[in-house]
């Protein structure tokens, strides 16, 4: 939802009832994960994709259908081994894809939601996708509060509720977005109900130091794939918004100082890219890196550089189990020389350990092309 956000958000203010396709479980080589959205207006209007334009016509028909009846619907699309020809994904995978109607009388938290989204803050939508009680059934979760419920009127609805609240935030806490499963009053030994819950946490961070071009190409490339970029540099005269127009904020400030001030909101879902290769600056400033929860902290340089670097956070005091996490030289070997090549393959190891692949070649690979996440 967060990619068709722009679009839908104006038909809702119109007071618009459009219909939202969303994948709500997949497997096999899906080619679009959960969450993935797409939206129909009354005139016909389409926003987003669930699959990369193998069903979308269906879809599109679907939602039509759904605003018709206003009953919300799950429909399963994937190959036909009847008729290698029908609607389904050439691919091989496999999507349940919910449509339902959505407008200010059946989603009346939809305006509170998008605020958060646009804000970056935390909040989940929790959706019964199959089970017993009303398909559609609806619960927003923000980390302090929730509006709405999986099982309106019933007796265990507050048992259910509150399970969910439970899950949906610890999936916030993580970046999650998937399916649970629990029994009728919130059991989650059993797998009676299924519940999507579609988290928008804020956008993971990726922290760039050193105001280089280097730095330039990797904060394109870091908000094309959706991190929230701070560029980071102790001098005035390079760090400036005008060098990183990408950048969200550009920061005037000694690097290891700054990651100290910022070290609260650094989780595992962070990335830190030192490209400074001068000691005065990245050795301090890996000190404090490879002690926070950041997932990823990588640093620019050559082998002879990386040797260097290593020997003098040892003499920092830097345990081996602490160096282990760094990645340097930074990125996945391309062969890349130029600024945007040495960012691809930064953000080719970014890819790479958020999914689990192995970065070599598909040709050389077998079995799934998607894998789960690890």
């Amino acid at each position: 939802m967060r990619d068709v956000l722009g679009d839908i958000a104006g038909w809702y203010a119109s007071g618009e009832t459009f219909g939202l396709a969303t994948v709500v479980n997949t497997f096999r080589s899906a080619p679009r994960p959960p969450g993935a959205a797409m939206a129909v207006s009354p005139g016909g209007e389409v926003a987003g994709s669930v699959s990369g334009g193998c069903v979308e016509g269906a879809v599109y028909d679907l939602a039509q259908s759904v605003l018709e009846s206003g009953e919300p619907v799950v429909q399963r699309y994937g190959v036909s081994d009847d008729d290698a020809f029908a609607v389904g994904l050439t691919c091989g995978g496999i999507l349940d894809v919910l449509v339902e109607p959505v407008g200010p009388e059946t989603f009346p938290e939809f305006a509170e939601v998008a605020a958060s989204i646009e804000r970056h803050e935390p909040v989940a939508v929790a959706t019964v996708v199959a089970g017993p009680g009303r398909l559609g059934a609806r619960r927003v979760i923000w980390p302090d509060r929730a509006s709405g419920s999986l099982a309106p009127g019933a007796p265990h609805a507050a048992r259910l509720d509150a399970a969910v609240d439970d899950d949906a935030r610890g999936m916030l806490a993580q970046g999650l977005t998937g399916q649970r499963h629990y029994g009728a009053e919130g059991e989650r030994r059993l797998d009676d109900l299924a519940v999507f819950v579609h988290a928008f946490a804020p956008p993971p961070r990726l922290l760039v130091f050193g105001a280089i071009d280097f730095a330039a190409a990797v904060a394109r490339v870091g908000k094309f794939l959706g991190y929230h970029v701070t560029v980071c540099d102790a001098r005035p005269v390079f760090a400036t918004p005008k060098r990183f127009p990408e950048a969200d904020e550009v920061v005037v400030k000694w690097p290891h100082k700054f990651l100290e001030e910022t070290g609260a909101a650094i989780d595992e879902r962070t990335a830190v890219c030192v490209l400074t290769h001068d000691p005065k600056f990245d050795v301090p400033l890996l000190e404090v890196a490879l002690r926070t929860d950041a997932g990823y902290v990588g640093a620019m340089g050559s082998r002879r550089t990386h040797d260097d670097r290593l020997a003098r956070l040892r003499e920092a005091g830097m345990t081996e189990a602490e160096l282990g996490r760094l990645r340097s030289p930074i990125g996945l070997d391309l062969g890349a020389r130029t600024p945007e090549e040495t960012a691809v393959s930064i953000a080719a190891e970014l890819v790479q350990l958020r999914w689990g692949g192995s970065g070599r070649p598909l040709t050389d690979t077998t079995g799934r092309i998607h894998a789960d996440a690890p």
